[in-house]
């Protein structure tokens, strides 16, 4: 897919999305709020936070209200997903990070069964612990940890992980691909025997106000909004013009394409026809109603969308 990229006239891409004074809708439903409530509630009882993010994305969408209410106590910043994003930047993430005050960060793939990252995961956290006070929890010797996140970036995948690889057990925490999963506020689960350590679950919590739509589409592009929230035909858009951007040209062969192009819609006509999706409409003619079958459009930016989700379009870097 490099030979696109040169012989291609990128010229002919967008340089800008327009969103068409379009607003990202604001999903802030109640075990959201209650969630933010009992996360504060219980900071006297936490040792550290770690915040789990997509690393797709990892300057947008992290939500400020963890930064203004939580960041009490030491701060751990996993960036999840890592197989699915473009890291060949890695450094430059990390010093902008740094520059936002988080010094503490690991890559993980927590749906891999042997991630090294993982592994050292519980002695890093013990560093970050005790190179800070304790205050009331000086004398106790077990770990307590809160995981939080915005929807749908696997912090359950990454709890599951925790306890696969320190006490060799199954899940604890239910994984789905959709952003809401865990509803359940404060959950106590041991991922660790020695030393001893609990993590509080928490539901995924989006910001009351998402920042600017861009950061929104990014935050819809990696599912963490319910997709009819945005809409599929956005969404699909937004990633056709995300991948030219970053001169990733994969789709053209996957969907039998001839070249890169900017028009989602004729994008769309080729993966329906590639993948079979079609759908029979009444058409009205000058002699009566007859059902034609014509390429459906939906469903094909259903599964353009969930091939990204998926890796299948390439490791990508949003931000």
């Amino acid at each position: 897919m490099k030979l696109f990229s040169v012989l291609y006239n990128v010229g002919k891409f967008r340089t800008a999305f327009d969103f068409g004074g379009r607003e990202v809708a604001h999903w802030f439903p109640g075990h959201m709020a209650k969630g933010i409530k009992q996360m504060r509630a219980n900071l006297k009882n936490t040792d550290c936070i770690i915040e789990i993010h997509d690393a797709r994305i990892p300057l947008s969408g992290r939500n400020p209200v963890f930064q203004d209410t939580l960041d009490v106590r030491p701060h751990l910043l996993v960036l999840n997903k890592m197989d699915l994003a473009d890291l060949s930047n890695k450094q430059r993430t990390l010093t902008m990070l740094e520059k936002s005050g988080v010094r503490n960060v690991v890559f993980t793939d927590c749906l891999k069964q042997r991630d090294e990252n993982i592994r050292k995961l519980v002695p890093t956290l013990v560093e970050i612990i005790e190179s800070r006070p304790r205050f009331n929890r000086d004398e106790n010797i077990n770990y307590c940890l809160m995981v939080i996140g915005v929807p749908n970036v696997g912090k359950s995948s990454f709890i599951n992980s925790l306890r696969r690889t320190n006490l060799k057990k199954g899940r604890a925490s239910r994984v789905g691909g959709e952003p809401g999963i865990t509803r359940a506020v404060l959950t106590k689960i041991q991922v660790c025997q020695r030393p001893t350590m609990h993590l509080l679950d928490t539901p995924g919590v989006l910001p009351p106000k998402i920042e600017s739509v861009e950061t929104g589409m990014k935050l819809a592009l990696c599912g963490t909004i319910l997709d009819h929230l945005v809409g599929e035909d956005v969404i699909a858009d937004y990633l056709l013009y995300s991948l030219n951007r970053l001169g990733k040209f994969s789709y053209v062969e996957k969907y039998d394409l001839q070249q890169p192009s900017d028009n989602i819609q004729y994008v769309l006509k080729h993966i329906a026809v590639k993948l079979g999706k079609k759908q029979r409409v009444k058409a009205i003619t000058g002699v009566g109603n007859i059902t034609v079958t014509i390429p459906n459009y939906s469903a094909a930016a259903y599964a353009f969308i969930r091939a990204f989700r998926k890796g299948e379009l390439g490791q990508v870097m949003l931000d």
